[in-house]
C-alpha cells in the first residue's frame, strides 16, 4: 500500500430503463460527481476514515466507515486480495441528486471501485470492476453506462456474470431531466413491482426496447420516439409511490413528448429537441427543476492530480 496516494475519479449521472428497457437499458448523462480519494499507511490525526462532502448529501450522509464509497473501496481491496489501508480520506463534490432516479448510488459505487483500483488494486480488470459494481448495486443497468458512457445494454449470463454493450446515440439526441423536490428510494419503488406480468406486456416491451435502440442510434428525428418509449412493465405499477411523476409523464406523452420515468424515479426523463423545451416547461410548472443535458460519451474517468 503506497503512502499518501491520491486519485481523482469523475463519474456521470445515469438514467436506467428509458421506458421499455427495464433493468437492461441505460444512458450516461452530462452531470458529474467528483471524488478525490487518498489512502494512508497510517491513520492521519488518529482518524482511520475522513470524508468531506460538498453539494448533494452534505450534512446527511455518513462521513465514516458507513459511507458508500468507503465501503465500496474496502470491498474492492478485499476482492483484489490486497491489504486494507489504515487510513482513507475522501473529498466528495456531489452534483447528482440523491434518491431521484439518476444513478447517484451507482456513481458512488463506480467511483469507489475505480479509486481503489487506481490506488492499490491494479489487478482488477474492467470486467472485475463491472462485476463488483453490479454485485454491490444489485443490478447492472446504471453501473454499465456510468463506467462506459453512452447508451448501454446490460444483461446477465446464465452463470450470473454481468455483461454490457456500449452504443453511441445519434448526435441529435437531447436528454432533458425534470427533477422534483421529492425523493424515492429504489427499494421502495421495486417493492411495488408484481412477481408476474402478462405475456402480452412482456412482448410489447421487448418490441419497444428494440425499436428504442434503433431510434436512439439511427433515427431520433423519425417521429418514432413516442412509440419507442412506451412501457408496460414497471411505470404503471410504481405510479402510486410517485403520483406527481406519473401525472407529468402522462401529460407530456399526451402532448406528444417522449417522456419516461428515469430509473426508479421520481425524476422524469424526456428525449427532447430544441423545440420541445417550452412545451416541457409549460407542463412541468414550478415544482420541478428542468435541466437539459448531453449524453456523456466517455463514462467514468480516473486521474492523478499531477496529470489533471
Amino acid at each position: 500500500m503506497a503512502t499518501n496516494s491520491t486519485v481523482v475519479v469523475r463519474v456521470p449521472a445515469t438514467s436506467a430503463n428509458l421506458g421499455p428497457g427495464f433493468d437492461s437499458l441505460g444512458l450516461a448523462l452530462s452531470l458529474y460527481d467528483e471524488v478525490e480519494a487518498e489512502v494512508f499507511d497510517d491513520a492521519p490525526d488518529g482518524r482511520a476514515v475522513d470524508v468531506q462532502i460538498e453539494g448533494q448529501g452534505a450534512g446527511e450522509l455518513d462521513t465514516g466507515e458507513g459511507h458508500l464509497i468507503v465501503r465500496t473501496m474496502r470491498a474492492a481491496f478485499d476482492r483484489a486480495g490486497v491489504p486494507q489501508p489504515k487510513g482513507i480520506r475522501l473529498r466528495c463534490r456531489n452534483v447528482i441528486p440523491h434518491s431521484r432516479g439518476l444513478g447517484s448510488s451507482s456513481a458512488a459505487i463506480c467511483a469507489g471501485i475505480l479509486a481503489a483500483r487506481a490506488l492499490a488494486a491494479p489487478g482488477l480488470s474492467d470486467d472485475d470492476v463491472f462485476a463488483l459494481a453490479t454485485e454491490i448495486e444489485g443490478h447492472p443497468d446504471n453501473v454499465a453506462p456510468c463506467l462506459s458512457g453512452g447508451l448501454t445494454i446490460a444483461w446477465t449470463d446464465l452463470p450470473g456474470t454481468p455483461r454490457k454493450l456500449k452504443l453511441s446515440p445519434h448526435g441529435s439526441v437531447r436528454p432533458v431531466v425534470c427533477v422534483p423536490k421529492t425523493r424515492l428510494s429504489t427499494e421502495e419503488a421495486r417493492g411495488l413491482l408484481p412477481k408476474d406480468v402478462p405475456h402480452a406486456d412482456a412482448a410489447a416491451n421487448a418490441g419497444r426496447a428494440a425499436l428504442l435502440i434503433a431510434v436512439l442510434t439511427q433515427r431520433p428525428e423519425s417521429g418514432l420516439l413516442l412509440a419507442a418509449t412506451e412501457d408496460r412493465l414497471h411505470q404503471t405499477y410504481r405510479a402510486p409511490a410517485m403520483p406527481g411523476t406519473a401525472d407529468l409523464v402522462k401529460r407530456l406523452r399526451v402532448a406528444g413528448v417522449p417522456a419516461v420515468v428515469s430509473g426508479a424515479g421520481p425524476t422524469v426523463l424526456v428525449f427532447g429537441t430544441t423545440d420541445t423545451h417550452d412545451l416541457i416547461a409549460s407542463e412541468v410548472g414550478s415544482d420541478w427543476h428542468i435541466q437539459p443535458l448531453d449524453v456523456d460519451q466517455s463514462g467514468a474517468s480516473v486521474q492523478f492530480p499531477e496529470t489533471r
